[in-house]
């Protein structure tokens, strides 16, 4: 049952308080954005750990980024988790990036409410990118 008192989800509009523009805009509020351009040296100097929240069989990914399946992002870097995943246990920034820019400011929300500080979103995403005909890899 729904906060509204129905059954299923004909009550939804009433239980769902903020729209996806409104939750990408409070991520875009809080989180570190960076530009490809910014992203891209760190990529390339391996002072950062790019984290691909996407299917990659869709248009491949970064060059050595690792991929993070949304819903498992979060048990992947909780210490305790038995499902750590220790290449993501480090202190180099996270740079999460997905298609275009949105599951992965979801994602990058949800690791800053978590504790984890040390992190950005790559704005654009892959889009953003393989748009600049840069290097990418597929699986």
């Amino acid at each position: 049952m729904n906060p509204s008192g129905e059954r299923g989800i004909s009550g939804i509009k009433s239980f769902v308080q903020q729209s996806l523009t409104d939750l990408v805009a409070r991520a875009k509020r809080e989180i570190i954005a960076l530009s490809p351009e910014n992203a891209r040296p760190e990529v390339q100097a391996t002072t950062a750990i790019t984290v691909a929240i996407r299917k990659l069989q869709r248009q491949g990914r970064v060059p050595g980024a690792i991929p993070a399946p949304r819903g498992m992002l979060e048990f992947w870097v909780v210490p305790q988790s038995p499902g750590r995943q220790d290449t993501l246990a480090t202190d180099k920034r996270l740079i999460l990036f997905c298609a275009t820019a949105k599951r992965s400011y979801f994602a990058a929300t949800s690791l800053l409410d978590m504790g984890l500080m040390h992190m950005a979103e790559m704005d654009g995403g892959f889009a953003g990118w393989a748009r600049r005909e840069w290097p990418t890899a597929r699986d």
